[in-house]
């Protein structure tokens, strides 16, 4: 299967974005920018040591020792790692696979194209089973259309995109890189499955595989159901048991992270059925 070069790809497959696409996009950056925990409790510090220089400095203690709060019991209560073990359970790991598929596809998020830029090598993130399943599932079914999906996620370098810096690293694990369809233009989960969609043109009776991180997959699913697609989930990128019982700790860098990334994928669920991007609030398997 030919490669699609990545010039032709933003007239075959994106085509002209709409409006309401482009505002989805431009908002939900945005809005995560503002709900980010993170930045939640640098502007809470932030506001706070400036009320504490003025006549409103009882408003800056209260503020303080809120965030102290805050800060405590991220680092101690696993808020986070519930969270993401309740959406990484909602879809087991497919142990079993079908004799036959038609085609897979793979959603991005794993290359950071910035670096890879900067650094003229690809640099792999930490979702990097996305990217060895790929090869694994083409080697598994030789006839099968591999599509990997993957523009830019960054607002402002648009120009960058993950899916360039997929072919060198394919040869390196030694698969053609002309065997994989590689779509640039989303940029985000619900473009990712339009996109996909108008490539693979799939048909009631083929078979195709998802493949995301686990905790995205639920998301991924519901986006793809809203598309038409019922694609066959292929979740990787465990990041938790899925058996942690509640247990205290201090970690604020951990729980800090594992509270981002929860906050991020379950505002994504929400945000995806509210303005219809997702056929169901908390997607379940088929059945």
């Amino acid at each position: 299967m030919a490669a699609v070069a990545a010039p032709f790809m933003g007239v075959a497959v994106g085509g002209r974005r709409g409006v309401s696409e482009g505002m989805f996009f431009t908002v939900s950056k945005l809005l995560w920018f503002v709900v980010n925990p993170g930045n939640l409790l640098l502007l809470g510090l932030c506001v706070s040591a400036l009320l504490l220089w003025t006549r409103w400095r009882r408003a800056g203690k209260w503020l303080v020792c809120l965030c102290v709060v805050f800060t405590i019991a991220i680092a101690v209560i696993p808020v986070g790692q519930w969270a993401i073990k309740t959406l990484e359970n909602r879809f087991p790991p497919l142990t079993v696979l079908p004799d036959h598929i038609d085609g897979v596809v793979v959603l991005g998020g794993v290359i950071n194209p910035s670096v890879s830029a900067a650094r003229r090598q690809v640099a792999v993130g930490g979702a990097v089973e996305r990217l060895s399943e790929m090869v694994a599932l083409a080697r598994r079914y030789p006839d099968a259309k591999i599509i990997f999906s993957a523009g830019s996620g960054d607002l402002f370098r648009q120009e960058l995109k993950e899916a360039h810096y997929v072919k060198p690293w394919l040869e390196t694990m030694g698969i053609e890189a002309e065997r994989i369809v590689l779509e640039d233009q989303a940029r985000n989960t619900n473009e990712n499955a339009i996109y996909c969609y108008r490539i693979a043109k799939p048909k009631a009776s083929e078979a195709w595989l998802l493949v995301t991180s686990a905790f995205h997959m639920p998301r991924a699913v519901g986006t793809f159901r809203r598309a038409g697609w019922s694609a066959i989930p292929y979740p990787v990128d465990f990041g938790t048991k899925g058996d942690e019982t509640w247990s205290l700790m201090f970690n604020l860098s951990h729980g800090l992270g594992t509270a981002n990334n929860a906050i991020h994928e379950w505002l994504g669920l929400l945000f995806y059925w509210v303005t219809d991007k997702s056929n169901s609030l908390f997607p379940a398997p088929a059945g």
